[in-house]
């Protein structure tokens, strides 16, 4: 049975009993997943890219409190409408809050920073938005334009403890990375080269496209399948987790879902020691805390409302003048490197390749249900980036490689590893070794049209494994109740093997 609120082991090793306010948390899930949801949800027409656009000057807020709405449109009128993703009988969210009519306005042009090649909107607030009565998880506000045309805004309303509960860390610093509104993002500038890419971004300017293209792609199938399993849930994000580490505390389990690549070297210490004392931990993306990046403030002081990476350039980076140890680049590159690995299991290795997922250790618990046999496989799941086990670079053992997919990358032959590990704390860590985990939970169901071929059957199989993953971990570190995975790295890899990364 899962863990909720103080439902945890006492020193006399019994079950502690829930406090009353652990109680009334729970029912307070019970009823808000039973309500019923809203099927207008999604977004019918994005229209020109400034037909209307917005950004929050928070990445989440606690139940009650406000946030800015930063709005340009060429509309003269908008709404603004709040949807809670999850599950609410298959309809996927549900309005929880809609404003009156507001006055739109074209909003002026971006402001550019030379030295970093930095875009802010530095927009008018529009209004302010208090989640009153907003239960914890994560949202989307739609904004409708009068003249017809939405877009999103993403929105975390943060849990301020997750004792007993599963963790979701949404990664909103990866979704600004890839972010190319104004022209810039951490990867390519207005001239789509990566020598003008912007070498810090900022969360003052809205998402490109639908406002909300990582979250749809990578975190949102997560969220439904945690809610519709009724595992006692918090939310959170990777920049919050920096500021205020307390979350984890007692956390049942921590998930980074499909695409959580940009990490703070504080974010990952937390993590880390939260496992150590008995947080589970899954890695359900590829490529993740590969990146070392640096929050820095705002407009006027607003904390981590910056992501400072370097990159390749990071000798360019002043800070590193008297911060040797804090290079905003690969987490396993130099000045100090620390390879994801020790954490993950798994190390990134390469872009781009579509590849099936090849099942190598069908009687492991993770598997259970899904009546796979060694071998099986799964055309697709591994892609577009991957991760695999790289002897060589540091990595916990003993480590069980479940799933060993070949692959070829850029002609190059390689494979993806699925891979457990346990601690003595008796936390046990999954890392799925591919990006599309997430993504494979919508398989076959055309949701935000990324599919990449992968069927139906696929998306039982990474269902019922991920469902497995979830309620296991949700009853307690899964060292104590599952078995120790046997280390099969020798076997599958041989001595000495070490991988060129791309």
């Amino acid at each position: 049975m899962a863990a909720t609120g103080c439902d945890s082991a006492g020193r006399d090793g019994h079950r502690a009993r829930p406090s009353r306010r652990a109680d009334a948390a729970r029912r307070a899930e019970e009823a808000e997943r039973a309500r019923p949801g809203s099927a207008d949800w999604r977004i019918r027409s994005t229209g020109p890219p400034d037909a209307i656009e917005g950004y929050t000057d928070r990445v989440s807020v606690l139940p009650d409190e406000e946030v800015g709405l930063y709005v340009s449109t060429t509309a003269p009128a908008f709404r603004v409408s709040a949807y809670r993703i999850g599950w609410y009988g298959g309809a996927q969210a549900r309005l929880v809050w809609q404003s009156g009519r507001v006055d739109g306005k074209k909003q002026g042009a971006p402001l550019f920073l030379d030295a970093t090649r930095t875009v802010r909107a530095d927009w008018d607030r529009s209004l302010r938005i208090r989640a009153r009565n907003w239960p914890e998880g994560a949202y989307l506000l739609r904004l409708d334009a009068s003249h017809g045309h939405q877009r999103y805004v993403p929105l975390i309303v943060r849990s301020r403890q997750a004792r007993g509960r599963t963790l979701l860390m949404h990664a909103p610093a990866t979704w600004q990375a890839y972010n190319t509104w104004g022209g810039y993002s951490l990867y390519q500038g207005r001239d789509g080269a990566y020598g003008s890419r912007s070498l810090a971004v900022s969360f003052d300017r809205p998402y490109a496209k639908s406002g909300a293209e990582k979250f749809l792609v990578y975190e949102r199938a997560m969220v439904v399948l945690a809610e519709r399993l009724g595992l006692p849930l918090a939310y959170t994000t990777g920049v919050d987790v920096h500021l205020r580490p307390a979350v984890l505390k007692g956390a049942s389990a921590a998930l980074s879902l499909g695409h959580d690549e940009y990490w703070t070297p504080q974010q990952r210490r937390y993590v880390t020691r939260a496992r150590d004392d008995g947080t589970n931990l899954a890695f359900l993306g590829a490529n993740t805390c590969f990146r070392r990046i640096r929050l820095e403030p705002g407009p006027g002081g607003a904390p981590a409302r910056t992501v400072v990476c370097y990159k390749t350039a990071y000798r360019d980076d002043p800070y590193l003048v008297n911060h040797r140890d804090l290079g905003t680049t690969d987490f396993r590159q130099p000045p100090a490197p620390d390879p994801e690995s020790s954490l993950t299991g798994i190390l990134y290795e390469g872009y781009p390749t579509d590849a099936p997922y090849v099942v190598l250790d069908s009687g492991h618990w993770l598997f259970a249900g899904t009546g796979v046999d060694d071998g099986d496989s799964f055309d697709h799941l591994v892609g577009v980036e991957y991760d695999r086990v790289t002897p060589g670079y540091p990595t916990p053992a003993p480590l069980r490689i479940i799933a060993h997919s070949p692959l070829v990358c850029r002609g190059r032959h390689s494979h993806s590893d699925s891979a457990y590990y346990t601690v003595a704390s008796g936390a046990g860590v999954f890392a799925s070794g591919t990006m599309r985990w997430v993504e494979a939970l919508m398989a076959g169901t055309h949701e935000n049209g990324r599919d990449h071929g992968m069927d139906a059957r696929t998306r039982a199989f990474v269902t019922r494994t991920t469902e497995n993953l979830l309620r296991a971990f949700a009853a307690g570190p899964a060292g104590r109740d599952k078995p120790r995975p046997a280390d099969n790295v020798r076997a599958v890899y041989g001595t000495g093997a070490r991988a060129e990364f791309a």
